[in-house]
């Protein structure tokens, strides 16, 4: 009898260390490196339950063992806390550092630049062209010079109507900061045609540096009734911003009647013809004090300046003279 109440505690005591040796590996296996050699990104769907969630990693790598996750999950108290989302899981993730990504939904985050001086045109193209966004365009129109080029960060499935709505507040936040700020003086009524003497301004010169020059050479054409004969606008009138259109002027064109050909009309012309950024619209706001009338390229990617017609018609045969060279 005695012999076999120690052979029965024999065996319980060596499931109990089985248990327990069991158990610390476990959570050596928690916390250990898991297989990925280099970064994966998984998209866990919504209503997705423990069990697909568990298969999916181990499918892509990241865990070894897909019912060892689903024992992790509940033993760290986190099996109810996944959340839907595109997670990208870098080389070497332990399985809790995986299900605590998931726990905190520490997603994926894409960006998307828009360059300073496009067209809505041109902005729809980059937008649509996103495929981790979802829906249309809106519906409504996106007036030319209303949305503010910058870099905007989202996640897989935010909507394009969302995300072109984030740049319409970006740039009303910046007008309503920045308009009061103005230097004084300035021949401008309202932040909207700031706009669009701000898109003339980047279209006119890639130069940030040269901005707030090229802002003050209109500023002072409009104060002395001058027309702005700037060559952009006229492009615009014939294109409307269609980026397949553009192509180089013609002396026909800058005699073509349009509402936006700035050789023709005084003053702006009535709408901007791109959507400038911050650069230009603090230029045009802050522009640089000079008598500066007219300029022209330089041929060394800026322009040069002039303050009267002679001084500016030496600039242009100076111009044409390295052209040719």
């Amino acid at each position: 009898m005695k012999a076999a109440i120690r052979s029965l505690l024999a065996v319980m005591l060596a499931v109990l260390l089985a248990c327990a040796g069991g158990y610390v590996w476990f959570l050596s296996w928690l916390d250990a490196p898991g297989p990925l050699h280099d970064e994966t990104v998984v998209l866990v769907p919504r209503g997705a339950g423990l069990g697909i969630i568990a298969r999916d990693l181990q499918r892509a790598g990241v865990v070894g063992e897909a019912r060892l996750l689903e024992l992790a999950a509940w033993q760290t108290g986190l099996a109810a806390q996944l959340k839907a989302g595109e997670y990208a899981f870098p080389p070497g993730e332990t399985p809790r550092a995986a299900l605590e990504r998931m726990a905190a939904g520490r997603v994926l985050v894409h960006r998307l630049t828009i360059p300073e001086g496009l067209s809505s045109l041109a902005i729809r193209q980059l937008v649509e062209g996103a495929d981790t966004l979802s829906g249309n365009w809106p519906a409504l129109s996106v007036p030319e010079g209303s949305l503010l080029p910058e870099t905007y960060h989202f996640i897989r499935g935010d909507s394009r109507a969302d995300l072109v709505a984030r740049m319409h507040r970006a740039q009303q936040a910046l007008l309503a900061a920045e308009w009061p700020k103005r230097d004084a003086g300035l021949p401008l009524d309202s932040p909207e045609q700031a706009v669009i003497l701000a898109s003339i301004v980047e279209a006119e010169t890639p130069l940030e540096a040269e901005r707030p020059r090229v802002a003050g050479v209109y500023l002072n054409r409009l104060k002395r009734g001058m027309r702005l004969q700037a060559d952009p606008t006229v492009l615009y009138g014939i294109t409307k911003g269609d980026p397949e259109r553009d192509r180089p002027l013609t002396r026909a064109d800058l005699a073509q009647p349009s509402p936006w050909n700035t050789y023709a009309i005084d003053g702006l012309p009535p709408t901007p013809i791109n959507h400038p950024g911050r650069a230009s619209l603090l230029a045009v706001l802050h522009p640089e004090m000079h008598g500066f009338l007219y300029f022209v390229a330089s041929g060394k990617g800026g322009h040069t300046f002039a303050e009267t017609y002679e001084q500016h018609l030496r600039n242009v045969a100076a111009w044409r003279a390295s052209q040719k060279q």
